[in-house]
C-alpha cells in the first residue's frame, strides 16, 4: 500500500479532481499541486466560482440548457429565430453548435439518446416536451442534430415518427466528408453517407 504524502484534505482534493473527464490520478495530483501553489490568484477564485455555480446554476424549464437564469439566455434571446428548433442530445452539443456559430435558432435538449441496452427509453428523455414545442404555431422546422451513432439515429427515427402529424419540416445534419478531410483517410460509412447526400456544386 502506498504511503500518504499529504494530509487528508489534499488527498480529498486529488480524489475529486481525478473524477473530472480527462484527469486520472497522476494528472489530478499535478492539478492539485498547481492549484495549491497558485492559491491566491487561482484556487480562491476557483473555489468562489464553484460555490456561486452551486448556488445559482439551474436547468432551463423550456429547453433543458444549464444557465444561471430560468428560462436560459438562449431561450430569452429575442434575436433568435423562433421558427427553427434544433434538437440535441446534451448541453455539450448545444455549446458545440453555438461555438461554430452556424445557426441562430432555439434549442431542445433531450438529455441523452434512446439506448435499450442501457435501459434508456422514451420516458427517460425530454421527448414529450419536444413534441409539444414542435407543435407551436411559430415552429416550421425541427433540425435533429444528433450523433451519427446507432443510438442517435434510432432516436432521430423515433422523433421523426412522432412528428409525422405535426405541421413541421423535420431535417437532420448532413453526414459525410469533413471540411479539410482527405478521402483516403475516411471510413467506408462516412464515404457512403457522403455519396448518398451529395449536393449540387
Amino acid at each position: 500500500m502506498a504511503k500518504a504524502v499529504a494530509g487528508v484534505e489534499i488527498e480529498r482534493l486529488i480524489q475529486l479532481l481525478a473524477r473530472l473527464p480527462g484527469l486520472g490520478p497522476r494528472s489530478a495530483r499535478r492539478a492539485a499541486l498547481f492549484l495549491i501553489k497558485k492559491r491566491e490568484p487561482l484556487m480562491a477564485p476557483l473555489a468562489a466560482a464553484l460555490q456561486t455555480a452551486l448556488d445559482t446554476i439551474t436547468v432551463c424549464r423550456t429547453c433543458g440548457n444549464v444557465d444561471s437564469q430560468n428560462p436560459c439566455t438562449v431561450c430569452t434571446d429575442p434575436r433568435r429565430d423562433p421558427s427553427v428548433l434544433v434538437v440535441v442530445a446534451d448541453v455539450a452539443d448545444l455549446w458545440a453548435l453555438e461555438r461554430a456559430g452556424a445557426i441562430n435558432a432555439r434549442y431542445h435538449i433531450l438529455g441523452g439518446t434512446l439506448s435499450p441496452l442501457d435501459g434508456v427509453g422514451p420516458d427517460d428523455l425530454a421527448i414529450d416536451t419536444l413534441v409539444g414545442r414542435a407543435s407551436a404555431p411559430e415552429v416550421t422546422e425541427v433540425i435533429l442534430a444528433l450523433n451519427a451513432t446507432v443510438d442517435g439515429q434510432t432516436t432521430a427515427h423515433y422523433i421523426t415518427e412522432l412528428l409525422a402529424d405535426a405541421d413541421v419540416k423535420v431535417t437532420r445534419l448532413a453526414h459525410g466528408v469533413p471540411v479539410g478531410g482527405e478521402l483516403d483517410y475516411l471510413d467506408d460509412g462516412t464515404l457512403a453517407a457522403a455519396i448518398r447526400q451529395r449536393t449540387t456544386f
